[in-house]
C-alpha cells in the first residue's frame, strides 16, 4: 500500500471514529433525560444509516482494495446511497426541525447529516467499487427503506411516537404516509439506478481486463 492510500484510510478511520463520537455524544446527552427512549433514537434512519456509513468506512479502511469482493462492494455502495439519502432528505424537507429530530445539538448535527454524507460520497467517487452490479442488487437495495417505513409505522401505531413528520400517522393518516412512502421509494429507486450506473461506469475503468474491457463483469447479479 502506497502513503496516498495509508492516508486514505487513515482519514476513513478518522471520519468512521468522529461518527461514533458524535452518536454516542448525543445517546449521553438525551439519555440523561426522564423522556429518552433508546428504541426511539435507534429508530431515526439517520441514526441507522450513520452507523451503516461507519460501518463502510472502517471495513473499506480494514480491507486492501485489491481483496474487496461483490458483496462488499455492493454493501459499501448501499450504505453510500442510504446516508446520502439521511443528507438530501434532511437538506430539503428537514432543515430547522433539528429539536424535534434530537439533533439539536450543533456538532452533532453537522456531523450526521452533513460531515458522513459528504464523506461517504466522496470517499466513493474517490475509490470506486471494483465489481458490477446487476438490476436485481439494485432494486435488492430497496428493501431497507421500505422495511424501516414498515416499521416505523407499525411502531409508531404501538408507541404512540413517529421520528419524522412524513411517516406521521397522526398528522397524515395512513393515506397520506403511504402516498409518501410511494414517492420517496420512486426517488430511492432512480438513486439506486444512477448509484449502479456510475459505479457500473467507474468500475468498468477501475478494473480493466488485458483486452480492455471489465474484468468484474462476472461479477453482477
Amino acid at each position: 500500500m502506497g502513503s496516498g492510500g495509508l492516508r486514505r484510510n487513515v482519514v476513513r478511520l478518522a471520519c468512521a471514529a468522529l461518527g461514533v463520537v458524535a452518536m454516542a455524544y448525543q445517546f449521553g446527552r438525551l439519555a440523561t433525560l426522564p423522556t429518552f427512549d433508546a428504541g426511539n433514537f435507534f429508530s431515526f434512519f439517520t441514526i441507522q444509516s450513520n452507523v451503516l456509513a461507519v460501518a463502510a468506512l472502517a471495513l473499506t479502511a480494514i480491507v486492501r482494495r485489491e481483496e474487496r469482493g461483490p458483496a462488499l462492494d455492493a454493501a459499501r455502495t448501499a450504505a453510500t446511497m442510504y446516508v446520502t439519502i439521511t443528507g438530501v432528505v434532511f437538506a430539503v424537507f428537514l432543515k430547522g426541525l433539528q429539536e424535534s429530530l434530537d439533533t439539536h445539538n450543533a456538532f452533532v448535527n453537522g456531523v450526521v447529516h452533513y460531515v458522513i454524507p459528504a464523506v461517504l460520497l466522496i470517499d466513493w467517487l474517490l475509490d470506486p467499487p471494483r465489481h458490477r452490479v446487476g438490476p436485481r442488487v439494485a432494486a435488492a437495495w430497496l428493501c431497507y427503506p421500505l422495511a424501516w417505513f414498515a416499521y416505523t409505522v407499525l411502531r409508531g401505531r404501538s408507541v404512540g411516537w413517529y421520528p419524522y413528520p412524513f411517516v406521521d400517522v397522526s398528522r397524515h393518516g395512513y393515506g397520506g404516509v403511504l402516498l409518501h412512502a410511494l414517492l420517496f421509494l420512486v426517488g430511492f429507486a432512480a438513486l439506486a439506478a444512477a448509484f449502479a450506473a456510475a459505479g457500473n461506469g467507474r468500475a468498468s475503468r477501475a478494473v480493466p481486463s488485458p483486452a480492455g474491457t471489465s474484468s468484474s463483469r462476472g461479477g453482477g447479479v
